[in-house]
């Protein structure tokens, strides 16, 4: 081989190592500060009501039949523990910050958020993780409505909806 051969090769095996650090640095940014489309989601203020219109924040005081009313650990570190619903989004992941702190090596700092829609219907979204969201056994590539009792994996966690 010819001097120029070998310096072409070193140059090739060189930018590909560059592209493999690049990447390898995108999925820690992204697993520290989560999808760059998720932070204004958090900072939109509520539509304003009109006057005499009845308040939906708050919880009603007897929940209709068939809605959840709490979301339940079925498995992982934290089984057992309980989140009421009560109209506000609840944030899943390794964060300090997040509603339900995840200790699970499979979860991104900022993993998921479940939130009910304007139906009522409650919803689970990935927020850009790296290992994903699954919905029972289905991974979830946007926001999915989820059904009463079926389980919210994220890694080794399990979440339900229950009444």
């Amino acid at each position: 081989m010819t001097g120029l051969t070998i310096t072409v090769m070193k140059l090739g095996l060189l930018a590909i190592l560059w592209v493999f650090v690049l990447l390898a640095l995108g999925v820690v940014r992204t697993d520290l500060f989560g999808a760059g489309g998720t932070r204004t989601s958090r900072n939109r203020t509520p539509a304003k009501q009109a006057p005499g219109a009845p308040v939906t924040d708050r919880p009603s005081a007897r929940p209709r039949r068939g809605v959840p009313t709490h979301l339940v650990v079925t498995s992982g570190s934290l089984t057992g523990t309980s989140v009421v619903l009560t109209g506000a989004q609840i944030t899943l992941g390794r964060a300090h910050d997040s509603t339900i702190v995840l200790d699970d090596d499979f979860a991104s700092s900022r993993h998921a958020r479940i939130y009910p829609d304007p139906t009522g219907q409650w919803v689970v979204e990935d927020l850009g993780s790296t290992n994903g969201t699954y919905l029972d056994r289905t991974k979830i590539n946007g926001p999915t409505p989820v059904p009463l009792g079926v389980p919210i994996r994220i890694g080794k966690t399990a979440l339900e909806l229950k009444k």
